[in-house]
């Protein structure tokens, strides 16, 4: 089982060194056998470093008054210490244009807040640079520094690539410009370390008819077109990397869900990898995966948001990465990661509905998915419910039949095994528990412990606890420290069995929108 949910990503890169920044990192860092990749946008962009919603910068970038570049590397290696201190890896995204290198700088800071139109996130950062091997240079330097500062086999370890959605919000040039700015880029990267690896094009709207056209014309590019940097054929291609969002709508005062857009996003990038023998056996990254496009639109002006802070989130979680693995199954293709993009926002409200795994240094449920995902290891196993949607049908319209899906996702590794099971419906409604028998057979073994983790509506879950409060927007001590406790991953039982002909039943109640982890040891 490839940890494929080991990758998280956010647009402010200054959170990274906060006090909460911080903290997440290193729980997301703790729950995770392996290293976790993190990508995260505006590492280029000018600025005193000041984090605001949808912006960041670090100032990396400057030139003196003869247009001679300064570089300063000191905000980008605070965000970078804070990874690798960590044992992560930076999905590091070269981007974006610094404001003296931008063919279009003012207006360049933008003070963009919910309910605001999006395109005013648009500013000179966006624009192609005014000069290429300035461009190119930069991104020399940067990978240059980074090998003095952490050495070249750990800078091997890592992923770059170049900008982000050119065919959304964040490119105001052609796609020939892009083409030309990854070229730049990528000779700047190969030049400084040749081992390095780089990729794109972390497209927008995958499945729809920009984000194929430009992923194809990209990939053609990189095998048989000639590069704007060297003159020769082809431009390097390490990974490629797309986005993948669902489409919640609120349908008469209810949330509901839709995952259809997003499996069919991941599908269309599959089918394009694999459709080259040049890069059917390349990492593809989903760059961002998510519910929805704005991971800084509140419930508030977004009211189709609001499942973020509580079981729908992470029962959507546990429902759509299953599906992720079965579509690699079947497009048979290198699947490296899928970006969770969803982090933490410093000093706003308590659960203000951000999509974030955590508010103010409290763990939502989301966060335990992934810490029940972090507890699985060895080789994924078949599994048959009688209650789970199949792939087709998740895909052509998601999950919105009379029942709910009850689904499985499992491993087996020397001496244990693991079941994540779950209750979801694209309805944002309760529901009674069911009872559900989880049947594991091959135990090769005749004894067994078995543990129980459960996240729903009274367990790992601080958003509930929240409410019983009062929902406090100024908590006390006392308060945050039970929120801090509810927020953890909690285990509901313990049991010693002995297996009959190698199989157990472990039977769960599970709520709707609940997940279970069953732990089996041998």
């Amino acid at each position: 089982m490839k940890p494929v949910w080991a990758w998280f990503g956010y647009d402010e890169p200054n959170y990274t060194y906060m006090k909460d920044g911080k903290k997440l990192l290193t729980e997301i860092a703790q729950l995770s056998k392996v290293p976790v990749f993190v990508r995260a946008h505006s590492m280029l962009v000018t600025g005193d470093g000041t984090a605001a919603l949808k912006w960041g910068s670090t100032n990396a970038y400057t030139e003196d008054a003869n247009g001679k570049p300064i570089y300063n590397w000191a905000i980008v290696d605070s965000i970078f210490d804070t990874y690798v201190n960590r044992g992560m890896k930076p999905l590091a995204q070269i981007g974006f244009m610094p404001e003296a290198l931008s063919s279009h700088p003012t207006p360049y800071r933008h003070y963009w807040k919910p309910g605001d139109p999006y395109t005013d996130i648009i500013t000179g950062w966006a624009y192609p640079p005014k000069d290429y091997d300035k461009w190119r240079e930069l991104s020399y330097q940067w990978v240059k520094h980074s090998i003095e500062r952490y050495g070249k086999k750990e800078v091997e370890s890592w992923y770059w690539e170049v900008w982000n959605e050119p065919n959304g919000h964040y490119w105001k040039g052609s796609m020939e410009e892009f083409f030309k700015l990854y070229d730049y880029a990528a000779d700047g990267v190969k030049r400084a370390l040749p081992t390095a690896k780089i990729g794109g094009i972390n497209i927008a709207g995958t499945g729809g008819k920009s984000g194929t056209e430009w992923t194809t014309k990209f990939i053609e590019h990189c095998i048989s077109g000639t590069n704007y940097a060297t003159g020769k054929i082809g431009s390097p291609m390490d990974a490629i990397l797309f986005h993948a969002k669902g489409s919640p709508r609120v349908v008469n005062g209810v949330v509901k869900m839709n995952m259809s857009p997003q499996m069919k996003d991941i599908s269309a990038g599959f089918r394009m990898a694999a459709a080259y023998p040049q890069t059917k056996n390349l990492p593809l990254i989903i760059g961002e995966s998510d519910p929805e496009g704005c991971a800084a639109c509140g419930m508030a002006t977004n009211p189709e948001n609001a499942y973020r802070n509580g079981t729908m989130y992470s029962s959507y979680t546990a429902a759509t990465f299953a599906r992720k693995y079965m579509l690699a199954d079947q497009y048979n293709i290198n699947f490296l990661g899928a970006v969770s993009w969803s982090f933490e926002f410093e000093n706003q409200p308590w659960f203000y509905g951000f999509r974030d795994l955590a508010t103010n240094g409290v763990d939502k449920p989301v966060l335990n998915v992934f810490r029940m995902f972090g507890m699985m290891s060895g080789d994924r196993v078949n599994v048959n419910a009688n209650r789970m949607y199949s792939l087709k049908t998740v895909v052509d319209s998601s999950i919105r039949g009379a029942q709910t899906d009850i689904g499985a996702l499992a491993t087996k590794a020397s001496k244990s095994a693991a079941v994540m099971v779950w209750n979801y419906h694209d309805d944002d409604l309760q529901g009674p528990a069911e009872p559900v028998n989880v049947t594991i057979k091959g135990i090769p073994a005749k004894a067994v412990t078995t543990k129980i983790y459960l996240i729903d509506s009274e367990n790992s879950n601080s958003y509930e606890v929240w409410k019983e409060m009062g929902s406090p927007q100024n908590p006390s001590v006392e308060q945050i420290s039970t929120l801090e406790k509810s927020g953890s991953l909690k285990c509901i039982d313990v049991q010693k069995k002995s297996t009959k002909s190698g199989s157990i039943v472990v039977p769960l109640s599970l709520k709707r929108q609940a997940v279970a982890l069953v732990m089996v040891n041998w």
